[in-house]
């Protein structure tokens, strides 16, 4: 056996308290924020925290003119877009118009100084209008009361803000991604089909309709109530849809015509309001928002609605639409953010929702992230900073305090139309076979979501979804990657026999390598899948298993179940003639075994830092049992 000029080091086993504040730091402070400035002075130090906390003092100094005329362009473009979504997103979720016109007022100005994404556009969401109705309109009825629908509305979205607040300070964002893209896929798609088909009710001109979103009661509605369907607003509707597909092909097709579909939504917006005050619209069955009043937002800290009968449906409405518009936010900003290599910071943009949010319940908004289409037509427009975000809220305040009644002559199909055009965006056919492509599980996760969505309630569809991709984390945790692993001709490398058939196999030892924490939850797996290895290795082989190795370097952790597995492990393997070596163990696996007395069982000689290292010493072991036992049988004779 050659010698190694290294070996295994079996250091002390760090304090509990250190190894735990590094735990915390990996799980919290993974990117390490504070550390650029760490050396600095104080006053340093204390302007490069306010900077870190409040982003525009970052960006702000070095703003220029040359900027702003690029922020202006899209300021404005946005505005465009935000007014007619504005009205439709608040009609979506069954409030007055006007909230819709506020909520595109605050929000963005907020964001504006809190915000580290130089692309997002704030506004309103279809998905999270559609899901607060669902939720608070099941505890009261927009219709039979629509004051206290309204400060419910309110007081969600304080929750709301709350919610994304808490997580963004606690830097708690590692919960996002227990959503996944899957499941993102697959319940945007389902809502775009269930916003979609509500439409149908302002295409169709129909004075009733389902409280229910599922597709089945949606259909039968409209059936239902066909004798209330006006042929009118119909061909309006179908008009107006085909028009905005249009602009939204020529954007597809000539990125560079981008500001077509920008502006097609208030192109309907505009037709339809001089249709209906000029063509007396609503004598021909064309129904209009109505009342739009001037003026900037009201106060309403006073309406929001702590009853303790109405305080689980807000609570539940904050938490759940709160954390769908963050990652839906989130996502889109880390997307955008890729294209034009920047960084966002997740956590950062958690608090700037949440402040939003908190504000905007305050001041007659309702709940406000970062659309897709918005954050599209912001980029697409040549924004370079959030200041896009106060030129769009400075151009809704014109709206607001002279514009404002212009737009209560927006017919109701116009908004329809530009609902369902967006909606359709939204379906994602080709990421949804691309996952089935790829991966049929992440593609049974996406249909969850997706059916789910459609023929239940958004609740179920992110229920389902979700708890398929928990149960999809439990198999990897229960039943975790192992793999045989054989030497590469002429080659020091040993890999998956399964992967390089061509890999030679080691006579008398077994080379097993394990990919993943050793816990409670899968050593007794561990365990059998060892010993099925020696089975089915000395099956179809000649020669019998003499060593077990096995490669930790994979292992990130161990627990005492699992420490107490592999004791078992080396007497089963005792009673069967085999020696049990371990290769290469990280330092929070080797410092457990340590102190469980594992190492002392086992023996320090038996652990390895290579592969090489182990067989060479492991070939040593047995050409000089072979001797002893040739050695031992010549005298045996000799004596004979």
């Amino acid at each position: 056996m050659t010698d190694s000029k290294h070996t295994v080091n079996f250091v002390t086993p760090r304090k509990f308290i250190k190894t735990f504040k590094k735990d915390c730091k990996e799980t919290f402070f993974p990117d390490e924020p504070f550390s650029k400035f760490q050396h600095d002075k104080l006053l340093q130090k204390v302007k490069k925290t306010i900077q870190y906390f409040i982003p525009i003092f970052e960006w702000l100094p070095r703003y220029n003119l040359h900027l702003f005329r690029y922020d202006v362009l899209a300021g404005i473009t946005i505005t465009s877009l935000a007014i007619p979504q504005g009205i439709s997103y608040a009609r979506l979720a069954d409030l007055p118009p006007i909230i819709g016109l506020y909520s595109s007022f605050v929000p963005p100005l907020i964001y504006t100084v809190f915000g580290s994404s130089n692309n997002l556009a704030v506004g309103t969401v279809a998905a999270c209008s559609l899901l607060m109705h669902e939720t608070l309109g099941a505890v009261v009825s927009p219709k039979d009361d629509p004051t206290l629908y309204l400060h419910l509305i309110y007081t969600s979205t304080f929750f709301t803000g709350i919610f994304q607040t808490a997580l963004g300070f606690c830097r708690l964002g590692i919960l996002v991604d227990f959503l996944s893209h899957s499941t993102i896929t697959g319940f945007m798609g389902g809502t775009a089909i269930i916003i979609s088909l509500q439409q149908m009710k302002g295409i169709l001109g129909l004075k009733h309709f389902t409280t229910r979103t599922d597709v089945v009661r949606v259909i039968q509605a409209i059936f239902h109530y066909r004798n209330e369907w006006k042929w009118q607003s119909f061909v309006a509707g179908l008009v107006f849809l085909c028009f905005l597909q249009v602009a939204r092909y020529v954007r597809q097709r000539k990125p560079n015509l981008f500001w077509v579909s920008a502006i097609s939504p208030m192109a309907v917006v505009a037709v339809g309001c001089l249709y209906a005050y000029l063509g007396d619209g609503e004598q021909h069955g064309i129904a209009i928002v109505g009342d739009l009043k001037k003026g900037l937002n009201p106060s309403s800290i006073h309406y929001l609605n702590f009853d303790s009968r109405y305080l689980p449906a807000t609570i539940r409405a904050g938490a759940v639409t709160g954390l769908i518009s963050m990652v839906e936010g989130i996502a889109i900003g880390r997307s955008f953010a890729i294209i034009k290599n920047e960084q966002i910071d997740g956590n950062k943009e958690m608090i700037a929702y949440g402040f939003m949010n908190i504000i905007g319940s305050l001041t007659s908004c309702y709940l406000t992230t970062g659309p897709f289409s918005k954050t599209a037509v912001n980029v697409n427009s040549g924004c370079k900073t959030p200041m896009a975000n106060v030129v769009q809220g400075f151009c809704m305040m014109l709206t607001l305090l002279f514009l404002a009644p212009i737009f209560s002559y927006t017919p109701l199909v116009a908004l329809a139309a530009i609902i369902m055009s967006a909606m359709l965006g939204l379906i994602n056919y080709e990421e949804m076979y691309h996952l089935y492509k790829v991966d049929k599980f992440d593609f049974a996760i996406c249909m969850a979501a997706f059916f789910g969505v459609s023929f239940g309630s958004m609740d179920i569809g992110l229920l389902l979804s979700v708890g398929l991709s928990l149960l999809r984390a439990l198999l990897y945790v229960a039943r975790p990657a192992a793999c045989k692993l054989g030497r590469l001709p002429n080659t020091s490398l040993y890999r998956d026999t399964e992967q390089y058939p061509e890999t030679m196999s080691l006579e008398g030892i077994l080379v097993l390598q394990l990919g993943s924490p050793v816990y409670f939850a899968n050593c007794s797996y561990i365990r059998e899948r060892i010993l099925r290895y020696i089975n089915e290795e000395d099956a179809v082989t000649e020669y019998r298993t003499e060593h077990i190795l096995l490669d930790l370097s994979g292992v990130a952790s161990i627990d005492m179940s699992g420490i107490d597995t592999f004791i078992e492990l080396i007497r089963v393997l005792k009673g069967k003639h085999i020696k049990l070596g371990i290769v290469n163990p990280r330092i929070e696996v080797l410092e457990k075994m340590t102190l469980a007395k594992f190492v002392d069982v086992l023996g320090k000689k038996a652990f390895y830092l290579s592969i090489e290292e182990a067989i060479q010493s492991c070939r040593f072991t047995m050409d000089t049992s072979t001797k002893e036992e040739a050695w031992g049988s010549s005298k045996t004779e000799d004596v004979v």
